[in-house]
């Protein structure tokens, strides 16, 4: 370790330091305002493809958390997550994967990548996958970078050149095509939104959770889209006895456009899936599943208003 960076004890009392800064004495943004429909009028998000990126999650240094977010977030707003892919920090991989997702779904989310160090080309990257080139620095994020540091100072040591440089690379944007959206008061990190459907979030999971979170308002989903229903039924027979019914069952649900699904719990029994369109429809086979699997429907309602 070199005589320029904190030890152990000095890390610790920086978290300590940090911890006690409440969130009066951050700063608070200024949210962007919502603009028109970037898929055009009359267009609406129905599939959405997360790209998960990084060496890191792939080499099993860092567990993913954030394509489940992105998941429930999706069923929640009834929009079908149709895939879910992790790939490498390679420039040619992140190229490809961002066209072709872009081009098959209304929505796609990145994850990772966009760090202050050498590793982090995703923004580059996107740039380049869809001829937005040169980056170019967003002077509202600099400045919002700057304020958030400033408040979030925690000794007078004063950053060097290279430090500062590294810094401003997370505020180098690709230049054409690109909208830049400050979602949420709370944080000076935008997304940035390429070709009305690609944004670009970073890894961190707290960072991505909150401004997924307010980006819900920005992505255009159908108003009059009904949601669909889902009924949940536990029973506390394992997967592999109730395997024959669910089979059964599947297969007489096919035809009504109703899917069926099966969640194990460790040690706890198994929950089971219906969504479909007609509530009654469900409750009357959430009835027959209570029965036949010695169940207990726990919940019966519109997906996106469930507490489970």
């Amino acid at each position: 370790m070199s005589s320029s960076e904190p030890n152990q004890a000095q890390q610790q009392q920086q978290g300590e330091k940090l911890a006690q800064l409440s969130p009066e004495k951050m700063p608070r943004f200024q949210k962007t305002p919502l603009g028109a429909n970037p898929l055009g009028e009359g267009n609406y998000v129905k599939t959405a493809a997360c790209l998960i990126i990084g060496d890191e999650v792939l080499n099993g240094k860092t567990k993913d958390s954030n394509s489940n977010y992105f998941a429930k977030f999706c069923f929640n707003l009834g929009i079908e997550l149709k895939k879910i892919e992790v790939i490498p920090d390679e420039e040619d991989v992140i190229v490809e994967a961002a066209r072709r997702l872009t081009s098959q779904h209304e929505l796609v989310i990145t994850s990772g990548g966009i760090g202050p160090t050498p590793d982090d080309i995703t923004y580059q990257s996107i740039a380049k996958a869809f001829d937005a080139e040169p980056l170019v620095y967003h002077d509202e994020t600099l400045d919002r970078m700057s304020k958030n540091i400033a408040a979030r100072r925690l000794s007078d040591a004063k950053p060097t050149d290279e430090m500062i440089l590294a810094r401003k690379r997370m505020a180098l944007f690709p230049s054409k095509d690109v909208e830049v959206i400050f979602p949420t008061e709370q944080l000076w990190v935008p997304v940035v939104r390429m070709k009305g459907r690609l944004c670009i979030l970073p890894g961190v999971p707290r960072l991505f959770e909150g401004l997924l979170d307010g980006l819900e308002s920005y992505i255009p989903i159908d108003p009059n889209r009904p949601r669909p229903y889902r009924m949940l039924i536990h029973t506390m027979l394992p997967e592999s006895n109730i395997s024959p019914f669910l089979v059964r069952l599947t297969e007489k649900c096919k035809p009504e456009g109703i899917k069926v699904g099966s969640y194990p719990k460790w040690n706890n029994g198994v929950d089971v899936s219906l969504i479909g369109d007609n509530l009654d429809r469900l409750k009357e086979l959430g009835q027959e599943v209570e029965k036949e699997l010695d169940g207990k429907i726990l919940e019966a309602g519109k997906i996106g208003e469930s507490k489970i």
